[in-house]
């Protein structure tokens, strides 16, 4: 249950990116659903990868790179999901906003230790 009130989250926080950010676009909302499943996999399996390799980076910055390791996140899951279109800014900008709602509502719903 916890992984279908997460992806609904990440869904929300989708549309609500796509309709701030010119960036960032999704044909359809089945594909916002979809793209949502898509940036789970991509998190759990491919972020921790680069976010280990380029930890100097983030260390170096002081934690700024880690803004663009979510965006590269953010660009995976366009190439991987047809019909999703992102640009650079867009993803970056996105990936924040992103950040931002699903805080927020992860904060309503509940931690995962309840």
């Amino acid at each position: 249950m916890g992984f279908l009130i997460r992806t609904a989250i990440t869904a929300f926080a989708f549309y609500i990116a796509a309709n701030l950010i010119t960036g960032l676009y999704f044909p359809s909302l089945l594909n916002l659903i979809i793209a949502a499943v898509i940036f789970g996999v991509v998190n759990a399996v491919i972020r921790p990868i680069v976010a280990t390799l380029s930890l100097p980076l983030t260390v170096l910055t002081l934690g700024l790179f880690t803004l663009v390791v979510n965006a590269l996140m953010l660009g995976l899951t366009a190439l991987l999901m047809p019909g999703m279109q992102v640009t650079f800014w867009g993803a970056f900008w996105g990936a924040i906003i992103i950040w931002i709602v699903s805080w927020l509502a992860n904060k309503v719903v509940g931690d995962r230790a309840d």
